[in-house]
């Protein structure tokens, strides 16, 4: 039922986890495909990929590009983007077969609530920020996955191709009324976060947030992510 998608690039120290959550839909039958959108990686990401049994969709560079590649090979009526450095944590299966029974899901999308692997301080402040985001804008991070229908996905035009704030542009066509939070975690890799401090970042990724919604050109934008 459905197709997941995974833009990678480099990713063999992340991607095993990333798809070990997905094992289990899989082999109940939630999960029809996993595809993995490569953007030319010169590490193990495509020797782990296809041990896991995954479909290799080669694209060029940029996430916009490999979601929409991985898009166009997507074989089950509803999508399931995720990113490689991102792990699904327990009762996503049960949350997500319950979303689709809903009346008219499929003229709607869903997004995870957004955590970090860490426990200090600012990575809780970083993470609450997130959600805080999410519920009062409706406005999820990509790290937060996308799960939406393949008839909305087509209605709405698909991921835009363009070099940053892709994921807010999706999110911005399905519409507020239409996008539904979900309760279960998407635990993302905190490893930028810490490199450029979880303060700083998360304040500078609502500046560019802003500065898109006011009309910045992404081509701009994605020179100051």
């Amino acid at each position: 039922m459905i197709s997941v998608i995974i833009p990678t690039l480099d990713q063999a120290s992340k991607l095993d986890r990333a798809l070990q959550p997905l094992v289990a839909a899989s082999m109940g039958g939630l999960v029809k495909q996993v595809i993995v959108a490569d953007a030319g990686s010169s590490d193990d990401t495509l020797a782990l990929a296809e041990a896991a049994g995954c479909e290799i969709v080669r694209s060029a560079p940029g996430r916009a590009k490999q979601m929409r590649a991985g898009a166009a090979a997507a074989k089950g009526k509803w999508l399931l983007f995720l990113h490689a450095d991102t792990v699904l944590c327990d009762g996503w299966i049960a949350e997500v077969a319950a979303f689709l029974q809903q009346p008219q899901a499929r003229k709607r999308a869903a997004a995870f609530r957004l955590n970090f692997p860490d426990s200090s301080a600012a990575a809780r402040r970083a993470a609450q920020l997130a959600r805080l985001r999410a519920q009062v804008m409706k406005l999820p991070y990509g790290d937060q996955c996308l799960l939406i229908s393949r008839y909305l996905y087509d209605a709405v035009g698909g991921y835009p191709d363009i070099p940053a704030m892709e994921d807010v542009e999706i999110i911005r066509r399905i519409g507020q009324h239409r996008l539904i939070l979900l309760k279960t975690e998407a635990v993302s890799s905190a490893e930028h976060h810490r490199r450029g401090g979880y303060d700083k970042r998360a304040w500078r990724n609502i500046v560019l947030m802003t500065r898109y919604l006011m009309g910045a050109d992404p081509v701009e934008l994605a020179k100051a992510e």
